[in-house]
């Protein structure tokens, strides 16, 4: 199992029933054998450029344990769901790698 974040942008017309939506893609990840270790809701935010002539989306990350060999069937069912504008997957390793100081930059600073 490794961890993975999951980002998604939901149509802004769904945040009238939002939680319909939420155990949808909730549900969608555990067929996957995922499990959610947490869900981050932001809500209703305004678009950097439209998606599906949207100018608003909802936005909610999940931190997801999962099987590596589930990823591409999970993206391929996140793709054909109607409520989904825009996800990604990404797995968290390269996000921590990422936000780790470089050490030859600290060592230059002193």
């Amino acid at each position: 199992m490794k961890n993975y974040e999951i980002a998604v942008v939901l149509h802004p017309d769904l945040e009238i029933d939002q939680e319909a939506t939420l155990k949808k893609v909730e549900k969608i990840i555990t067929s996957f054998d995922g499990k959610i270790t947490s869900t981050d809701n932001w809500g209703k935010r305004k678009l950097a450029y439209k998606m599906k002539k949207q100018d608003w989306g909802l936005y909610v990350f999940y931190q997801v344990e999962l099987d590596p060999s589930q990823v591409r069937p999970l993206n391929e069912k996140l793709r054909i769901t109607e409520e989904i504008m825009r996800y990604l997957i990404v797995t968290i390793d390269n996000i921590r790698y990422l936000k780790q100081p470089n050490k030859e930059t600290k060592k230059a600073k002193k």
